[in-house]
């Protein structure tokens, strides 16, 4: 796929976020946030048997930070814990399709690195 499709598909989670509000009955609701440049998120997991059951989301910032949030439910729910809790950051930087600057990378990874926080409480270091 090209960079100005990737950028339409960011464009359209942006503006047409998948899994977007709330879970009144979330077994995890977790908020990270990215103070440089005022992005937030907050994850609300519901878990099903060792598993993902449903997840939504709310947030505000950059196209990126929401774009990726959106992209990241997609590829999560219905997911075992165990694999969601070192979840690779190269499969959701994949699923984004475009060159991150190194200004822009906590906003694409805002995402993940709330679900990893929490899932396990803390952010991991990738291998």
């Amino acid at each position: 796929m090209s960079d100005d499709l990737y950028r339409e598909q960011i464009l359209e989670h942006y503006k047409n976020p998948h899994h977007f509000g709330e879970l009144a009955d979330a077994d995890i609701t977790q908020e990270g946030d990215n103070p440089l440049c005022g992005d937030v998120i907050t994850f609300y997991l519901k878990l099903d048997d060792g598993r993902l059951g449903d997840v939504r989301f709310r947030g505000r910032g950059c196209a990126i930070s929401q774009a990726s949030a959106s992209m990241l439910t997609d590829l999560i729910v219905g997911k075992p814990l165990q694999e969601l809790k070192t979840f690779p950051t190269k499969d959701l930087l994949e699923e984004l399709g475009i060159q991150i600057s190194p200004a822009r990378m906590k906003c694409a990874t805002l995402s993940v690195n709330t679900l990893r926080v929490a899932l396990n409480g803390d952010v991991p270091e990738e291998d």
